[in-house]
């Protein structure tokens, strides 16, 4: 995969407030998308999207792109 992400993404959002649980409750993102986050493995765009709003953040600042070799 070209793309990355730079942090990690449940660690951001827990310090933000929201733990595994209080995502799946308040219906943000579904198991299977948590569990994703965890393996970083790609996501939707939507969720990518859900990312940024929960974070206050731009997508450059969740992922990017590395050159293939």
């Amino acid at each position: 995969m070209a793309l990355k992400y730079k942090i990690d993404v449940l660690e951001a959002l827990k310090e933000k407030g929201f733990s595994s649980y209080t995502l799946r409750k308040e219906k943000h993102f579904s198991e299977s998308t948590i569990q994703k986050l965890r393996n970083k493995e790609s996501i939707s765009w939507d969720n990518l999207n859900t990312i940024c709003r929960l974070l206050g953040c731009d997508i450059g600042d969740v992922l990017e792109y590395q050159k293939e070799e």
